[in-house]
């Protein structure tokens, strides 16, 4: 018997280690490094230790009760007397969840408003204006004060909030950068707002939450927060160095395919804003792989930004072989690296 709990006891423990050694580093989001990363952390607990109390309290009762009410040997023949039932426990087990359910309403509705505004502690600083825009399958950063823009990571100084002002060219994707904060949508047409402040410099993994297609998996960005003294001349180094972006370049960049990272001296904002509601349309649903052979219908957009002066200029599709199965010869549009920032 001692011997069967033993191995009961040794065969629990491993396998809680096996489960719990793979969530080491992936756990991020109980790892916060920020303000608004720790105001969702603290909504997560208050939610987990609510849930758990309702579990304990809900299978301490059914044991109990199994236990109570059990067939024994003296009760064999026991036959229990029809009865109409309690009105007082119908009102308690109906009141009860309600009560939940105002339990953790009235925390999650602080803490969206909260999260909303500039954190307490940093309403005295200038928040940093940064424009994202995502595409297929990609993240594009436009800084607007400091007229730079990065694609597929994005450099903060520590310790001052950002303003992220997020939209789409394309499909709509989710915005989220676990360690700092949490997701908002990106939209066409349309502009979303995201504050964060991150604690310390490091670097923290984002991401697209919303699947968009085949693309969708690879679309990661990195955060890097620098001290202040750090990130200026990291903004000195780009406008010296980093090359200047054409609109045509742009509108290569915004067809669907995966990219390296690149920096540019300037930002699309002087051609266009994805978030102005009388903005063209910038997608490319003639260049989707669906992998069956058959494109599927594509609808004629009178609002897309190929069509010029009434006539429908494609762009040159040369670099989509993985995108697109009727230009199998051309060149593969995955391009640049992942290194330096």
């Amino acid at each position: 018997m001692k011997k069967s709990k033993l191995f009961l006891v040794s065969l629990t423990s491993i396998i809680a280690v096996l489960l719990l050694s793979g969530c080491e580093n992936n756990m991020v989001v109980f790892n916060p490094e920020g303000p608004i990363a720790r105001q969702i952390l603290e909504l997560i607990n208050f939610s987990i230790a609510l849930m758990l109390l309702v579990t304990v309290v809900v299978f301490g009762l059914f044991g109990f009760i199994v236990w109570k009410y059990r067939e024994r040997k003296d009760n064999l023949d026991y036959e229990p007397p029809e009865e109409h039932g309690s009105t007082v426990l119908e009102i308690i087990w109906t009141v009860i969840p309600i009560l939940i359910i105002v339990a953790l309403t009235i925390p999650t509705v602080k803490t969206i408003y909260a999260i909303d505004e500039i954190p307490k502690g940093y309403e005295n600083k200038d928040p940093l204006v940064i424009n994202v825009t995502s595409a297929d399958w990609k993240w594009i950063f436009s800084y607007p004060e400091q007229g730079i823009e990065t694609v597929n990571y994005v450099n903060i100084p520590e310790d001052r909030p950002i303003d992220f002002r997020l939209t789409s060219a394309g499909t709509m994707q989710s915005f989220w950068i676990p360690a700092l904060a949490g997701q908002k949508y990106t939209m066409a047409k349309a502009e979303t707002q995201l504050y964060l402040v991150a604690d310390n410099p490091g670097s923290y993994v984002g991401k697209n939450t919303n699947f968009n297609g085949q693309g969708y998996a690879g679309m990661e960005f990195e955060v890097l927060s620098q001290t202040q003294k750090d990130f200026d001349q990291w903004i000195k180094d780009v406008k010296e160095t980093a090359p200047k972006m054409t609109l045509e370049e742009y509108e290569k960049m915004l067809e669907p395919s995966h990219l390296g990272r690149k920096t540019f001296s300037n930002t699309h904002l002087e051609w266009v804003d994805h978030s102005d509601p009388h903005s063209k349309n910038y997608t490319n649903p003639e260049m989707y792989d669906r992998g069956h052979g058959w494109p599927g219908k594509i609808f004629e957009d009178k609002d897309n930004y190929k069509y010029k002066d009434g006539n429908n200029e494609h762009s040159n599709h040369e670099n989509n072989e993985d995108m697109n199965h009727e230009e199998s010869e051309t060149e593969d549009s995955h391009g640049g690296d992942h290194n330096g920032h």
